[in-house]
C-alpha cells in the first residue's frame, strides 16, 4: 500500500509552484524520506494510535518489501531471490511474532509509545508533505538505484504531480491544504489559516476519516499547537502565499511566504 494523492496544488503568477500531497508508505523507508530538507511534512505517530487499533491495521495490510533482492556488496540488491514466496512467508512470520509480543506488552499495561515500536517494521505511515522544490527528490528517488519501496513512492508522487493542474494564486491569496472552496468564501483568512494548520496536524493521529471538518475544533487545536506551551508549529508550514520576488526564500520554500514565518515561531 504505497500511494500519493494531491491535496492542494497552487502556482504563483511568477510561475512558482507549491504542492501538498498526502502519502502512505512503509514506515521502514521514512528515515530516507526525512533526509529531504526542502520538504515540510507531518506524519502519523506511533505514540498516538492505540495498540489494538495499530495491530488491526497491520493485520489487515502489513507493510512489506516490494522487491525481494538478493544479497551482494553495496547498497543496491541483486536480482530477486529464487524463492520469493518463502521470503514473504518469513517476513509475515516476523510480523506475527511482533504482534504477539505487542499484545503481551499491552497486557502488561506498557504504554503504546513503547509497544507500537515493536510493530514499526510492519507498519505504514501517513504523511502530508508540502514543497516548492521536487526535482532533486525525483532525480534521486525515481532512480533505478534507489531502494525499491521509496522508488515506487517517488514514481507515484511524480505521476500525481504531472497530471495535476495547479490553481493560480495571486499575492495576498493563500495555498490552503484541506480547506474547501466553500469555506474560503465563508470564513476570514485567520480562521482559514488556523483550520488548514489544524487539519495538517491531524495526520499525526490519523483523523482524516471523511468526517465533516468543524471550524471550532480546528481553531482550538491551532491555538493549542501554535500558541500553547510547548509549541508544535510544524503544521503551520504547509500554508503559503506568493512572495513579490520569486527568488526570495521563506524558510524551506522558494517564492512563497510560509505561514509559520508569520507566526514568529522558530523553525
Amino acid at each position: 500500500m504505497i500511494s500519493a494523492k494531491i491535496i492542494a496544488d497552487s502556482i504563483s503568477e511568477d510561475g512558482i509552484r507549491i504542492t501538498t500531497m498526502s502519502l502512505i508508505y512503509p514506515r521502514f523507508i521514512h528515515a530516507e524520506f526525512m533526509t529531504h530538507r526542502v520538504f515540510s511534512r507531518n506524519a502519523s505517530s506511533s505514540r498516538a494510535e492505540p495498540v489494538l487499533k495499530h495491530i488491526e491495521r497491520i493485520e489487515k495490510e502489513p507493510a512489506m518489501p516490494v522487491y525481494w533482492g538478493s544479497n551482494k556488496p553495496g547498497m543496491q540488491a541483486g536480482d530477486e531471490v529464487e524463492d520469493k514466496q518463502y521470503a514473504q512467508v518469513l517476513w509475515l512470520i516476523a510480523k506475527d511474532n511482533a504482534v504477539k509480543l505487542a499484545r503481551a506488552l499491552n497486557k502488561q499495561n506498557v504504554h503504546k509509545q513503547i509497544v507500537n515500536r515493536v510493530l514499526e517494521p510492519f507498519s505504514h505511515i501517513n504523511v502530508v508533505v508540502t514543497s516548492t522544490e521536487w526535482e532533486n527528490f525525483f532525480n534521486l528517488r525515481c532512480h533505478k538505484d534507489a531502494q525499491p519501496e521509496i522508488k515506487e513512492l517517488a514514481d507515484k508522487m511524480r505521476m500525481a504531480k504531472s497530471v495535476s493542474s495547479p490553481q493560480i494564486v495571486k499575492i495576498g491569496e493563500w495555498h490552503l491544504p484541506y480547506v474547501q472552496e466553500l469555506e474560503k468564501s465563508k470564513y476570514n483568512l485567520p480562521t482559514l489559516l488556523a483550520a488548514s494548520t489544524a487539519r495538517c496536524a491531524r495526520v499525526s493521529y490519523l483523523k482524516h476519516d471523511g468526517a465533516e471538518p468543524k471550524i471550532e475544533e480546528d481553531i482550538k487545536l491551532f491555538e493549542r499547537l501554535c500558541m500553547g506551551n510547548p509549541i508544535h508549529a510544524s503544521p503551520s508550514e504547509h500554508q503559503a502565499t506568493p512572495l513579490s520576488d520569486k527568488s526570495d526564500k521563506s524558510n524551506n520554500f522558494t517564492g512563497w511566504l510560509q505561514h509559520r514565518e508569520l507566526l514568529d515561531i522558530a523553525v
